[in-house]
């Protein structure tokens, strides 16, 4: 079948179907009233000189969440990656719940603030990229974020000879409708010169 992106149910259905597994960026933020915390499954990395994170929300200005608000208007927000031991947590953040309310209290997940931006992260996440806002700009209905990251947290038990290992960092990637998946199927291929 070929057709325009909405012959196949939707864009929406499509792009999240076809484009997986994608990684979560599941995104803490600092509000006037509370703290926040939600996952945002279209998110990656940018760039890597300088270090660029990006997520990119749905909705615009004025009507963006709270999260992605924030990031912008604050200019600071922290990207903690999803393992398989938060996914349950990570979900609870995926709630709607209203304007000041603290989503880390909401979801029962322990906060430590960070040490370089304005906001807490997840405590037991074993990554979590510090960020400022490198830019922002509205692509159609979302709004994309992206954010230089300016301090890593990596949990000992990931690392091996100083360095991340893959094969110990069980993340998790977002399919499509409740699907997920973890990354402990792995191969290599080497690439060719």
């Amino acid at each position: 079948m070929d057709g325009a992106p909405d012959a196949f149910g939707s864009p929406y259905r499509l792009l999240s179907g076809a484009v997986v597994p994608r990684p979560i960026a599941w995104v803490s933020t600092r509000g006037d009233d509370a703290d926040n915390l939600a996952p945002y499954s279209f998110s990656t990395v940018a760039s890597v000189d300088p270090p660029v994170v990006v997520f990119a929300p749905v909705g615009r200005a004025p009507s963006l969440k709270d999260t992605p608000r924030n990031a912008i208007s604050r200019g600071e927000f922290v990207v903690n990656v999803v393992t398989r031991d938060l996914v349950e947590a990570m979900n609870e953040t995926a709630a709607t719940v209203p304007s000041g309310v603290d989503e880390f209290d909401h979801a029962g997940i322990e906060k430590v603030e960070a040490v370089r931006v304005d906001a807490p992260r997840v405590a037991d996440a074993n990554v979590a990229f510090e960020c400022t806002l490198y830019d922002s700009m509205e692509v159609g209905s979302s709004t994309l974020v992206l954010g230089e990251v300016v301090h890593a947290h990596v949990a000992d038990e990931v690392l091996t000879d100083g360095k991340l290992d893959t094969r110990k960092l069980d993340a998790v990637g977002r399919l499509a409708g409740n699907e997920y998946a973890t990354t402990d199927d792995r191969f290599e291929l080497v690439r060719p010169d």
